[in-house]
């Protein structure tokens, strides 16, 4: 068989993997309604763990306290902080009933680990249902808590939210950013959906307690610096109770990084825990993200050498039309449309960052959660 017939086999293989994702996974997601939610409001506890963030707490404090939902307390963790967020949380504990504070002070065996300060927070709570955020992060509207609340059930004790992050105009890496957090989130609402849930964002999510200690928290990842969000969820998280919700008052926006090193070593530290994922769900996402490097690097090749090239277009054609169409509907569920134009662009410059990032976290691992 001739390099050139070779060459189109392999492409047509990568493209339909391609084709098999956007179809089962993102584009099932891309057409969901969101489901109508109950009018049942328990008690709950809002977690929000905070290390130097004393200027962010001040500002998304009063959002977080002044939500319209009856009942919920605020536990406020101050991990270990070297500026004034500690000041900070206890003023607000003065003028706010609704606050508990948590003090964690520095500890040799889990220094700068997030999982023991949010373990503390979590036994300090009253209520079975929390709802997990940052203190960088503002609700989308005062319907927040009741939104995602909503999704709990006698089946449902998971609920994964949105983490959207605010726009900057005329900002590449603020697009780069958010078509990252676009794209994940598609992804894990999607796998979800499906019945293969996998990850949550700690931005933006919800479980009970009860869940949490039949599971031995974070035990089994405890010394890993990142995942208190996604491992812990990729741990306890299947089909019969997981909810997801995607509804424009539930979703919580953060400002983003304004450097593209300090967002490098967030991401360094997201992707650090994605080894620890099941099997399924490693192979199923390297699958993925391999099939979108392959076809990068083989279009331009098949296109440049082939004597097939029309059936290399056609099928460049059809691949990205999938893919628009897929992160289009996304994109206008998650307040995102004006990044879908530019996609195929931001596509190719996160698959090549994050191709560095992995290459990077096998010579040296990040340490601290912050």
């Amino acid at each position: 068989m001739s390099f050139p017939s070779i060459l189109l086999i392999a492409f047509i293989a990568i493209v339909s993997i391609q084709i098999f994702y956007y179809f089962a996974f993102l584009l099932n997601f891309g057409l969901k309604k969101p489901n109508t939610p109950s009018h049942e409001s328990p008690p709950l506890s809002v977690i929000i763990c905070a290390k130097n963030e004393a200027e962010n707490l001040r500002v998304n404090l009063p959002l977080i306290l002044n939500q319209e939902y009856p009942n919920f307390e605020v536990v406020l963790v101050n991990d270990s902080s070297s500026d004034e967020t500690l000041e900070v949380m206890e003023a607000f504990d003065k003028s706010h009933k609704k606050i508990k504070l948590v003090d964690v002070k520095s500890n040799e065996t889990f220094w700068g680990n997030k999982k023991y300060a949010l373990t503390l927070a979590i036994k300090a709570s009253k209520n079975d249902y929390l709802i997990f955020t940052d203190a960088d992060c503002q609700p989308n509207s005062n319907q927040w808590l009741k939104h995602i609340s909503s999704h709990f059930s006698n089946e449902k004790s998971i609920v994964l939210g949105y983490g959207a992050y605010a726009k900057k105009h005329l900002s590449f890496l603020n697009k780069l950013i958010r078509y990252e957090t676009v794209m994940t989130a598609l992804q894990y609402f999607s796998y979800a959906n499906v019945g293969l849930p996998y990850m949550g964002v700690g931005r933006n999510m919800a479980y009970r307690k009860d869940l949490f200690f039949n599971n031995n928290g974070y035990s089994t990842h405890i010394n890993l610096r990142s995942g208190d969000d996604d491992l812990f969820i990729n741990e306890v998280a299947h089909k019969s109770n997981t909810a997801i919700c995607f509804t424009t008052p539930s979703f919580t926006i953060s400002e983003p990084k304004t450097k593209f090193s300090d967002w490098i070593l967030q991401k360094r530290r997201h992707i650090s825990t994605s080894k620890h994922y099941k099997l399924k769900h490693k192979l199923l996402l390297g699958l993925f993200f391999f099939s979108q490097l392959l076809f990068w690097v083989l279009a331009p090749l098949a296109l440049l050498f082939s004597p097939y090239w029309p059936w290399i277009l056609v099928t460049v054609i059809l691949r990205f039309a999938i893919q628009l169409t897929s992160f289009a509907l996304a994109s206008k569920k998650l307040g995102e449309m004006n990044l879908v134009f530019l996609s195929p662009l931001l596509e190719l410059f996160l698959i090549s960052t994050q191709l560095s990032i992995f290459i990077v976290n096998l010579i040296s691992k990040p340490k601290h959660w912050k």
